[in-house]
């Protein structure tokens, strides 16, 4: 059987792009209207995409209320909830939902997938991430962000409770939660579903998050900006999985793509350019500042350089990966925040159904990725011209699939059970 891509739906009120509930084609009500939800899943469904993908953060994603009222991303349904739903409504397509370590607990969280799972038919994955954000500590009544290696810490000892309260003959390692002993201890698991336990998803792309990958995940999102990063990042990450004793093809390296698609060259760049004069430049910056977890831009001029930034104990991967395109592309503070606006820092591509399938075909034939997490501009009507131009043009290649292979996320992905 041929090897198939791996396609991922990124959901998102209104779209990827920051200014895309401006836009007169975009569903501007989507964060808070399910049936526009349940309509992409449906037609991701009907393409043959793996899965669907909901992030989440636990609270504003920006204090500013000028700014953030400028955006489409201030509020929105909690993912768990919205994929019950949404599990309602579909029969094939993987539910995977964002969930911190942070500052949930163990148990409760390990819980709310399986029950997922079950309701389903053994569809759900669980998206690991550690929270990065000043406001989310505070919801939380912490006293400031906790460091990057302490969150990574408490993250691999979540994962591993977890894992055993999926599968309790998993004894990895010693639990640290009395209750959580007992029913491990006890072979109290909670209930498998078909597929045995949901998928774990991690998107950390920092040395400590790649060790972490290797160890606990099924699939891994991540953010590329060219063929030779992506490749590094893949081969790192496979060979770590393999040092941890894993077989590295039950790991699936999916980064993330933001495609602008249409029949011509033209229309796809008009398409773009169209999103682009709707980005006020306070927004972009602030978005920008907000994944640098920093305030050095805000009081230097929008067309000179990026500057030096100073480490943090923010989103690290993050961080370097917009430097390092600042520093190739020689791009001004202003074009690097209003780039950064459409896809917040991930793989771009403008072009025809051919153009796109290309580049996509180049990265998975060339060993830089298992698959996409594709990110339309703007819903419903971009992920509409991905599904009608590019979806064909990638089965006539024979890259993707035409039918399901299974009923379970990790039958579909070719995980092991």
């Amino acid at each position: 059987m041929p090897k198939h891509m791996k396609l991922g739906a990124f959901l998102m009120p209104t779209g990827h792009h920051v200014a895309a509930w401006r836009h007169p084609d975009a569903a501007a009500d989507m964060g808070l209207n399910v049936d526009q939800y349940i309509r992409v899943a449906q037609t991701a469904e009907k393409a043959g995409f793996d899965l669907v993908f909901l992030e989440d953060a636990a609270g504003l994603r920006d204090e500013n209320a000028r700014t953030a009222s400028q955006t489409s991303r201030s509020v929105g349904f909690e993912p768990l909830s919205l994929l019950a739903a949404i599990a309602a409504q579909t029969s094939r397509i993987g539910l995977v939902a964002t969930a911190s370590t942070s500052y949930n607990e163990p148990y409760a969280l390990a819980r709310a997938f399986a029950t997922l799972d079950l309701l389903s038919g053994g569809r759900a994955g669980w998206n690991l991430v550690t929270s990065a954000s000043e406001i989310e500590a505070a919801n939380f009544g912490a006293e400031g962000l906790r460091k990057h290696v302490d969150r990574y810490h408490r993250a691999g000892e979540f994962a591993k409770i977890v894992a055993q309260l999926w599968d309790p003959a998993d004894r990895s390692a010693p639990l640290n939660h009395t209750g959580e002993h007992f029913i491990v201890e006890q072979g109290l698991g909670l209930s498998p579903s078909r597929q045995g336990k949901p998928v774990m998803v991690q998107a950390g792309a920092s040395d400590v998050g790649r060790d972490l990958a290797a160890r606990t995940a099924d699939v891994v999102f991540t953010a590329a900006q060219t063929l030779d990063s992506a490749k590094s990042f893949y081969d790192d990450v496979k060979a770590r999985t393999r040092a941890a004793g894993r077989n590295p093809d039950h790991l699936k390296i999916m980064p993330g793509v933001s495609p602008v698609v249409a029949a011509t060259r033209e229309e796809a760049q008009a398409k773009l350019d169209t999103l682009q004069s709707l980005i006020p430049d306070e927004v972009g910056l602030s978005l920008l500042a907000s994944y640098l977890a920093t305030d050095a831009l805000k009081d230097l001029p929008l067309d000179g350089p990026m500057p030096e930034l100073q480490a943090t104990q923010g989103m690290q991967s993050r961080q370097q990966l917009v430097v390092e395109q600042a520093r190739r592309d020689n791009l001004s503070i202003r074009e690097v925040a209003r780039h950064f606006a459409g896809a917040r820092g991930h793989w771009r591509l403008v072009g025809t159904a051919e153009d796109i399938a290309d580049e996509l075909e180049a990265w998975f034939t060339g060993g830089a990725c298992d698959g996409f997490n594709v990110m339309p501009a703007f819903f419903p009507g971009e992920l509409d011209s991905f599904v009608a131009l590019v979806v064909p043009e990638l089965q006539r290649r024979g890259l993707f699939r035409r039918a399901y292979e299974g009923e379970t996320l990790r039958d579909n992905l070719g995980l092991n059970a």
